[in-house]
């Protein structure tokens, strides 16, 4: 009788640790695993001209977006997508490396910390490529 007793403990246990780190998992996860349709704006700024374009997608990252749309040129590297081309008014746009020049990736106006291949998307979001001089 002792020993069902436990035995019954220990599952009921082992039941409110799993439902509490379901729970966890259900709360922190990852707007973009979420899937389906999501509008994703896009802002580039270079050389004076700005231009801003809302895409439907479905991809969980920017980086895929970026591709997909066209907006970059597919540059991949050993650490992921690579972006050096960006297509303003249809128009490539090439890093300049003598001016030690770079595409900014910034989300709601703040510096995103991860590769484009990393960064996740909502349905909302609003990115900006910038293109940025001196390293």
């Amino acid at each position: 009788m002792k020993n069902k007793k436990s035995i019954i403990i220990a599952i009921i246990a082992a039941i409110a640790v799993i439902a509490a780190g379901l729970g966890l998992y259900f709360h922190f996860k990852p707007e973009s695993s979420s899937g389906g349709n999501k509008a994703v704006t896009i802002e580039i700024v270079a050389d004076g001209r700005t231009s801003t374009e809302k895409y439907k997608t479905s991809a969980d990252n920017l980086g895929a977006v970026l591709v997909e749309e066209k907006i970059v040129e597919n540059n991949q590297s050993e650490y992921g997508l690579y972006i050096q081309t960006v297509y303003i008014d249809g128009q490539p746009r090439t890093c300049d490396d003598s001016k030690q020049e770079w595409w900014c990736i910034t989300k709601g106006g703040e510096t995103v910390m991860t590769g484009a291949d990393l960064t996740p998307i909502a349905d909302g979001d609003q990115f900006e490529l910038t293109l940025k001089e001196g390293y």
